[in-house]
């Protein structure tokens, strides 16, 4: 394959739209300011709804185990299910939860940030 050496490039139009502060060309996007707030804000219903999922996997898991143990009346489907759901529930409730959790006690690379607000 041929290389072309021989190219002249030349510099393209600056688009109306770009962010320009007085003195430099430099680009300013507001879109990526830093905002403290953003970051120290709890979002509360998240972390309500991972406890809830927390709790429901626990309970579904412990609902399994006495039906595999046979200390609670019920088929093994049935204890399939219900454990198969208590992994859905319990893994991110657990996750949620932990982020959560180590956020409040200000652990270092955990945010409150990190967690989705609903």
């Amino acid at each position: 394959m041929a290389s072309r050496r021989n190219i002249r490039y030349s510099r393209l139009a600056d688009d109306e739209d770009d962010y320009y502060d007085g003195s430099s060309r430099s680009r300013h996007d507001p879109r990526f300011d830093y905002t403290p707030r953003q970051y120290d804000k709890v979002p509360w219903k998240s972390i309500f709804l991972a406890i809830f999922l927390l709790i429901l996997g626990c309970l579904l898991l412990l609902l399994a185990f006495f039906i595999f143990t046979g200390h609670m009346g019920g088929e093994l489907s049935q204890a399939y299910g219900m454990l198969g759901l208590g992994f859905l529930t319990f893994v991110p409730g657990f996750y949620e939860t932990r982020i959560a959790y180590y956020s409040w006690r200000g652990a270092q690379g955990y945010r409150f940030a990190s967690i989705p607000d609903y």
